[in-house]
């Protein structure tokens, strides 16, 4: 028996992928695709086959330990989500590296459960091989890397398509390629300066823009019957609230997003834009503001959604709160933007909130627990993004919880944030932009998976945002109530940008030239957001129309 033990590993190993093979036989029906599909998989395996009987120890470790590390990354994705892993998902994950640590913890479980599977092919392979293959040396070698370079081919030629129901170990390091490959070959420009024409002298406010975190549309009160406490439905004393309601969401995952908010890419034109055009810094500080980011997601320094060292050399203020615990961020972030409303000094303020992305557990007081029954408390009160579901398994009791968990955490982080500033902040000289990065999938239909945000496919209401202007009642730079009525329910992110443009002074026809229409014009939104933001190698972006008939919204409890 034991003379077959590497046989037996790797056969089990493919035998426990066999419904994700099947299914992509049954999706190609008979044809030319399926013997195409059948002889790069034959391929594929006999490459497998070869690399498994690879003599020199050392070496065949190093392969074992690629396709495992490949395999569970692959199919971690995959039963998190219950989708398929996209070349351009696998991007987006990429780009969020820096919440890694964190994933480790919320998707523990996941990662578990992924490696039974994931170790069968890593003993398939790390095994010393009982028999002699009547092979050189270097083609066992030779063979997985021909593999991975086969497909590597397949899928640059098809624009990153064509892996699906292939041997799941060979399609992470084949989008790796791919990716490295870009990087390689990326011929973005220098980024430009300010040209943009102002028409006015240094402006003399506060600009806020305020970026929750995986706060949707229709779960606040200002947009559903039975929403949240917001605090946002009336005006505070020396300003006026004016809700744009429901808006599209630039794409369902924060950094594509938050980097479009910050260099201001359009629908036809995001990527040359984010890559080479200035950012709201670079035209705040040619308008006479001070530049202030507020990041209470991350601490110790550390950079999210894209922003890079050069970029933060442009913010005069770069505030994160090291020694804060996670729940109570957003209101020491609210005291901050208190501190610089009051300080005599016109800033732009950029603001990213703790918000509610996942875990929700632990992210409000218990005096906020108001909807119930709620997930366990306890244990994820030091993570910010992600965190251990312990027991959660996606079933219609876990989502439950976890939409009470959810309501609560508003509550407190949107709710309690705006109270504050309301009572307390000096309001009449500033003009402030509330929305979030993303909407949330708290599968309120029912449907599978464990995600909420940045699936490949998905509901409509992860491109489901807020969208909030708060103007002091001493400013009179733009008329926003004459356009409100017609952009209400249908503007998006990508109408914040030249609005804060506008807002800076800067002449309105040549930004609306190149960024688009602000606020205060009829904007005549698509009403979409982008499910392929990293649209690579030929592929275009997939956009998604957010129809409102089709959202669900929460029932109270």
């Amino acid at each position: 028996m034991a003379i077959y033990l590497k046989e037996l590993l790797l056969g089990l190993y493919l035998l426990s992928h066999s419904d994700y093979y099947l299914e992509r036989l049954a999706a190609l029906g008979f044809g030319v695709p399926l013997l195409l599909f059948a002889g790069v998989f034959a391929v594929l395996l006999v490459a497998l086959w070869l690399v498994a009987h690879v003599r020199l120890a050392a070496v065949r470790y190093l392969f074992a330990l690629l396709f495992f590390a490949s395999t569970l990354f692959f199919d971690v994705y995959n039963r998190v989500t219950a989708d398929y892993l996209t070349y351009s998902t696998f991007v987006s994950l990429i780009y969020s590296g820096g919440f890694i640590d964190e994933a480790f913890y919320q998707y523990r479980e996941s990662i578990l459960r992924s490696s039974v599977g994931a170790l069968l092919l890593l003993f398939g392979i790390a095994l010393a091989p009982r028999r002699r293959l009547p092979l050189p040396e270097y083609a066992l070698v030779a063979a997985p890397l021909c593999g991975v370079l086969l497909l590597t081919t397949i899928l640059f030629a098809r624009s990153g398509e064509g892996a699906r129901g292939l041997p799941a170990m060979y399609t992470p390091l084949t989008y790796l390629n791919l990716f490295a490959y870009e990087a390689a070959s990326s011929t973005v420009g220098p980024r430009e300066t300010v040209s943009l024409p102002r028409h006015a002298q240094a402006v003399g406010h506060d600009i806020v823009l305020i970026v929750d975190e995986s706060v949707s549309g229709n779960y606040l009160d200002i947009n559903a019957e039975h929403g949240v406490r917001s605090n946002l439905r009336q005006s505070p004393p020396g300003a006026t609230v004016y809700n744009y309601g429901y808006a599209a969401a630039i794409a369902n995952c924060s950094a594509d997003t938050n980097v479009t908010l910050r260099y201001g890419g359009t629908r036809s034109d995001y990527l040359r834009i984010n890559s080479t055009m200035p950012s709201i810094w670079q035209y705040a500080r040619k308008a006479g503001l001070r530049t202030v980011y507020i990041d209470a997601q991350r601490v110790g320094g550390r950079l999210q959604n894209l922003m890079t060292r050069s970029e933060r050399r442009e913010i005069d203020e770069f505030v994160q709160f090291d020694h804060m615990p996670v729940r109570d961020r957003d209101m020491a972030a609210a005291q901050k933007l208190i501190e610089l409303l009051g300080n005599d000094t016109a800033e732009l303020v950029y603001i990213n909130k703790i918000g509610a992305h996942f875990p929700v557990h632990d992210k409000y007081p218990d005096d906020f627990m108001h909807y119930r029954p709620a997930l366990p408390r306890g244990q994820y009160a030091d993570i910010s993004d992600t965190g251990e579901r312990d027991g959660f398994d996606g079933q219609a009791d876990d989502w439950g919880r976890y939409r009470n968990a959810y309501k609560n955490t508003l509550l407190w982080n949107v709710g309690e944030f705006f109270a504050r500033i309301f009572a307390q902040a000096r309001l009449d000289n500033a003009v402030m932009i509330y929305t979030s990065d993303h909407g949330q999938d708290l599968h309120e239909r029912g449907n599978p998976g464990l995600d909420t945000h940045c699936g490949g496919d998905p509901v409509v209401e992860e491109g489901l945002v807020p969208l909030v202007v708060i103007q002091g009642g001493g400013l009179r730079d733009l008329d926003w109530q004459r356009e409100l009525a017609g952009n209400k329910d249908r503007s998006s992110h990508y109408n914040i940008f030249p609005t804060l443009l506008q807002l800076m002074g800067y002449e309105l026809t040549a930004l609306q030239a190149v960024y688009g229409k602000p606020l205060s014009q009829h904007t005549e939104d698509e009403f979409t957001f982008n499910t392929r933001f990293n649209a690579r190698l030929g592929e275009k972006p997939n956009w998604k129309r957010i129809d409102l008939k089709e959202v669900v919204t929460p029932v109270l409890q």
